[in-house]
């Protein structure tokens, strides 16, 4: 790598922290995917709970639809649910052989249904600055 600085693959986006509203966190969520994929990061893991509190519940189930709608749009490519976030699933081997960092995940085969993990597609202008 000459001239370059190293990118991270992998940005950790906590929703859960600040407690904010449903379209609070999608906003948030919608905004730090852009951003992530202008930045050429390539997994997104985002901490959203797991509705213990009844909060977390809530941004659970909402921004893994909005996910599910930003995969259908062409934003981000596999999205792999905290439950399933292991070496068994077929989804989540796929990532682990394309992004062998992230078996350093501390999540990774803990069964955490707070966290969804996100590929992000390249953004048009990441592609053009790679070229």
């Amino acid at each position: 790598m000459t001239g370059e600085t190293a990118r991270s693959t992998v940005r950790l986006l906590n929703l859960e922290l600040s407690r904010p509203s449903v379209d609070e966190a999608r906003r948030r969520l919608l905004g730090e995917l852009e951003a992530a994929r202008r930045d050429g990061v390539r997994i997104l893991k985002v901490v959203h709970g797991y509705g213990s509190s009844g909060v977390g519940g809530t941004l659970r189930h909402a921004l893994r639809k909005s996910l599910q709608r930003r995969r259908s749009e062409g934003m981000v490519g596999r999205v792999v649910q905290g439950e399933r976030w292991g070496v068994y699933d077929p989804v989540a081997a796929s990532l682990l052989e394309d992004f062998p960092e992230l078996r350093r995940d501390h999540d990774l085969g803990r069964d955490n249904p707070g966290i969804t993990l996100v590929e992000l597609l390249p953004s048009d202008d990441s592609a053009q600055r790679l070229r």
